[in-house]
């Protein structure tokens, strides 16, 4: 299983959404419905996405050898 890792391309905040669509095979506009339907309930939503928006690392880029 491949690490999830915030994309350079597609993030619109932090990339967490877009992190977790490329995990689950599915396109970040669903995720991101997804997660703003979930903070109409009642819980820690945005306090999650915070944690993970801290705690995913960042997608290195390539980079050209000399």
């Amino acid at each position: 299983m491949a690490a999830i890792a915030r994309p350079r391309d597609g993030r619109m905040l932090g990339g967490v959404c877009a992190a977790l669509a490329r995990r689950f095979g599915t396109s970040a506009t669903t995720m991101r419905v997804i997660f703003v339907l979930s903070c109409l309930l009642p819980g820690p939503q945005f306090l999650l996405y915070l944690a993970l928006w801290v705690l995913l690392p960042s997608e290195k880029t390539a980079t050209t050898a000399w």
